[in-house]
């Protein structure tokens, strides 16, 4: 994503569209061309600012200024004066109001420009990612360089657990902890896995990772096999990612060829063999055990836990099993150094996070920024607002399995220990954005329906949980439930969290909950009322029992 000296946000609630916020919108967009600007100026709208005694209100970020009400008239000295100049107009601000709730943000980045900041996408899009040489020269191997030739496996793993990384697949583990696990763990041979098998729906930073920097996970992996006492390794791949596949293949061969991979790497006693692995197209397989098994030939069936890979994982052997972003982050650490990684992020959750961005909103895609970063940042700043000057509703922040974050909470920190204190998770970073047209009852439907038909069957409350939950939302989007059937969503929700045997299970209630915690009214409508408040669920005409058995008779 392009990087810009500043960013200017156009207020776009209804009141401010009604004052004149597209007119100021229009012209602010002819007066930056005109001046020559439009390279270094990011100009977009963004509904539900917090302030709305001066609207239409401009803001320019990371000045932190908030100029208004602003009219047509006024956007040419505006330009001129602060984006061209760069003299603040005193006599265009807004009446002096401390900037808190909604809109605290600004005050809090003051100054500094939220800039992507990448580490596990430093190279995408900027290097041949078929050419080794050209990892080479952007520092590739150099990690790998500095750990074979100055560190002992043990520091590789202090290192790592200085830096605070912590798993990027949605759990959140310390990742240098995991390491630790399986190098302290008995047994001659040990593997290394790579989970790429990336089938969250709305998910594809991953694919993003190994297309762009395939080399870069290479290199992870073999710092993490020596690492943990590793000789062999796995890259997991989803099986429709065929690019991602053939590139890794390639990539794979480079680097035997140039001594990165094979026996006694750097000419020392260390030696570490690198094999790819299709997926067939399973979600269930995205869980680390179900993973291992379908690599051993069978079906992809999460196993029973404990034991766990780091000491029974692959054909019984201890095993390291990995996402690929937490992998991304490894050559950087371990290159740089923790103190180094510290400087991004939050205490608790250090370094960056990759967000995909899909939804109601103006621009989607992939974003890396620090963590810690608020979700109306993300969707003021980086998704250029919502789509038509639309109200934001909520978000899921997970995939199918994320939670549902409604609008009271998009001013929440976007780290793991934030937002598990506000009682959400962060999941894998896959954002849908969602406006006030979103019916909640028909996403958690269609989300259900996804659980129970990827759900491999193997224990009874993920099976026939999710089935149930999914008849009753279905009744629920016809108007033909009662207000007892939600005490059994969530009911069911408790047992899929408790009783299922695997992740998908154990996350499938999550969507159920947060619904019924933050949307309850709206959930209750469909109920009470038989309407559908954002006019998606079609209802049905509700029909007597009596009228049923006459009907079938």
């Amino acid at each position: 994503m392009k990087t810009y000296r500043a960013m200017v946000l156009v207020s776009n609630d209804p009141l401010s569209i009604e004052r004149g916020s597209q007119q100021v919108y229009t012209k602010l967009t002819e007066e930056i061309a005109a001046y020559g600007l439009q390279d270094e100026i990011s100009l977009s709208m963004v509904s539900d600012i917090g302030r709305h005694d001066a609207a239409p209100l401009v803001i320019v970020y990371p000045d932190a200024v908030i100029y208004g009400p602003i009219a047509p008239e006024n956007v040419h000295t505006l330009v001129e004066e602060h984006l061209y100049k760069g003299r603040v107009v005193a006599g265009l601000q807004a009446p002096l109001k401390e900037m808190t709730g909604r809109i605290a943000w600004l005050s809090a980045r003051k100054g500094t420009l939220p800039a992507e900041q990448r580490i596990v996408l430093e190279r995408a899009g900027l290097i041949d990612p078929e050419s080794i040489e050209d990892y080479i020269i952007h520092d590739g191997y150099a990690a790998l360089g500095k750990v074979l030739g100055e560190m002992k496996p043990a520091d590789v793993i202090s290192e790592l657990e200085k830096s605070g990384l912590r798993g990027r697949g949605g759990a959140g583990f310390p990742t240098g902890t995991k390491w630790k696990f399986v190098s302290k763990a008995d047994g001659a041979q040990k593997y290394v896995i790579c989970n790429a098998d990336e089938s969250e729906p709305g998910t594809f930073k991953d694919r993003l990772i190994l297309e762009g920097d395939p080399h870069s996970i290479i290199e992870a992996m073999t710092i993490a096999a020596y690492a943990v006492g590793a000789s062999e390794g796995y890259i997991y791949i989803r099986g429709e990612y065929t690019l991602a596949q053939e590139r890794m293949h390639r990539a794979i061969i480079k680097a035997e060829e140039m001594g990165f991979l094979g026996d006694q790497i750097f000419g020392t006693d260390f030696s570490f063999n690198l094999h790819i692995h299709s997926g067939a197209g399973a979600y269930i397989c995205g869980e680390e055990t179900a993973l291992i098994e379908s690599i051993e030939g069978k079906p992809g069936i999460p196993r029973a836990r404990p034991p766990f890979p780091t000491t029974h994982g692959l054909w019984g052997k201890p095993t390291l099993v990995n996402n690929v972003e937490t992998l991304a982050n490894v050559p950087a650490i371990l290159r740089r150094g923790a103190a180094w990684y510290h400087s991004f992020g939050t205490p608790s959750s250090p370094g960056t996070k990759v967000y995909t961005m899909l939804g109601n909103v103006n621009v989607t895609g992939v974003v890396e920024v620090p963590m810690g970063i608020t979700l109306r940042e993300i969707i003021a700043i980086y998704a250029k607002g919502m789509k038509k000057g639309s109200s934001f509703k909520l978000a899921q922040t997970g995939g199918s399995s994320g939670s549902v974050i409604p609008s009271s909470l998009q001013d929440t920190p976007m780290d793991f220990d934030s937002f598990s204190k506000a009682g959400v998770s962060l999941g894998s970073g896959a954002l849908l954005i969602c406006d006030e047209d979103t019916c909640v009852v028909d996403l958690a439907k269609v989300l259900l329906n996804f659980f129970r038909v990827e759900s491999c069957g193997k224990c009874n409350p993920c099976r026939i949980g999710t089935q149930r939950a999914f008849e009753i939302l279905t009744t629920i989007t016809e108007g033909q439930a009662t207000l007892n059937d939600l005490d059994t969503l969530l009911e069911l929700s408790s047992n899929l969290a408790m009783m299922s045997n695997c992740g998908l299970g154990q996350t499938a209630g999550t969507p159920l909950v947060d619904i019924l915690k933050y949307f309850r009214a709206e959930v209750e409508a469909h109920i009470r009322l038989k309407v559908c408040p954002a006019g998606v669920c079609t209802m049905k005409p509700h029909v007597h029992p009596e009228e049923k058995v006459h009907q079938h008779a």
